[in-house]
């Protein structure tokens, strides 16, 4: 089995001892807010309220510490920390669907949908106002002469039409393929990205201290020649570890890969991970939209949001996972309309039709 391996140890060594003594403050303080929790079940109003107000309290006292952090970090853009006050409402409000257990799964595809719009605007949003180009659009309007219309869009040819979809499969899948659709749409001759699909696990048998990351080589599919000098993006929905996407960077490192820039797109990204990638990699930005304090044992992020691939993809029957193209198969026949482009680049990296 051809097989790469990323050990936690490794990880935790990039991080730098005020990396670390922020992970240690930000642990002791969520430690308080599970201490608190228990608190939400009882039938004493008064102790209830109580308990939301130091909740409310701990939850300010460690997003002010974070932001404090990741200002001091220009590789980490975290969207509730750089856009306007009025943006927050949406974004705040948004999550908490995607935390929420009750939301289903179409709901919460929609909801994965509207956080990667709202990403690719953090990330490509600073040049939009910037050099114009035109579409020339025809309506289906033909009375008295076939109508068209023209429309500004923004020139961002230069920084999008290099890219390559990095997916880490499962959970990765649907998100890249949004992103990748954001990109032509932004795109002025249509773009449509390159993809490379990377087989990757964590050893869920262990915990997050000791995790390993497993890149299986025989069960990806990649061209090496299509990623060097490019511009690698990564839309993962969760960032807990960090683990997965420096296993792949590292490992094309290794191949000779000169990426022009790494990318990594999440909608909730913990505070860990996220230092372990921009230490790790050189010319990586994570762009998040929310930033998580701590892990938990099993390297699960806290509040988290559950398993973001079976939110998306559904449960795997444990004895026969699905393929790449079985999980497209299962999104149906809207959403492979919607991104035919991109299902189109997908099924011909797996099927080794690449021209």
């Amino acid at each position: 089995m051809n097989n790469v391996i990323l050990k936690a140890e490794a990880l935790d060594g990039y991080l730098t001892e005020k990396d670390k003594e922020n992970v240690f403050l930000m642990e002791s303080v969520y430690r308080e807010v599970l201490s608190c929790s228990g608190m939400f079940g009882i039938d004493n109003a008064e102790k209830r309220g109580q308990g939301e107000e130091t909740l409310i309290r701990l939850f300010n006292e460690m997003g002010t510490m974070m932001q404090k952090i990741c200002k001091a970090e220009p590789g980490l853009k975290v969207y509730s920390f750089l856009t306007p006050d009025e943006s927050h409402a949406e974004t705040s409000r948004l999550i908490a669907k995607l935390r929420d257990v009750r939301t289903e799964r179409e709901e919460f595809i929609y909801y994965i949908q509207r956080a990667y719009e709202m990403l690719f605007k953090l990330a490509f949003g600073g040049t939009l106002g910037v050099n114009k180009n035109y579409l020339i659009v025809k309506t289906p309007v033909s009375e008295p002469l076939q109508n068209f219309a023209v429309h500004k869009i923004p020139n961002i040819d230069a920084k999008i039409e290099n890219t390559v979809m990095c997916v880490m499969l499962r959970g990765a899948l649907l998100p890249s393929a949004i992103m990748s659709k954001e990109i032509q749409e932004y795109s002025s001759h249509g773009y449509v990205t390159p993809f490379a699909l990377f087989r990757i696990r964590r050893d869920d048998s262990k915990s997050e201290n000791d995790m390993e990351y497993i890149l299986d080589l025989d069960r990806s599919f990649f061209n090496l020649e299509r990623l060097d000098g490019r511009d690698l993006i990564f839309a993962d929905p969760m960032n807990a570890t960090g683990g997965s996407l420096v296993t792949v960077v590292k490992y094309l490192l290794e191949q000779g890969i000169k990426p022009r820039s790494v990318q990594f797109f999440n909608v909730i990204s913990a505070l860990k991970g996220a230092l372990r990638v921009v230490r790790a990699l050189e010319n990586c930005t994570v762009y998040t939209l929310w930033m998580d304090p701590v892990l938990n044992s099993a390297a699960y992020i806290m509040p988290g949001l559950g398993d973001a691939g079976d939110r998306i993809n559904g449960r795997d029957v444990e004895e026969a996972p699905r393929n790449i193209i079985q999980l497209i198969a299962d999104y149906g026949s809207n959403i492979a309309r919607l991104y035919r482009a991109q299902i189109r680049e997908i099924e011909e990296t797996v099927l080794g039709t690449q021209k």
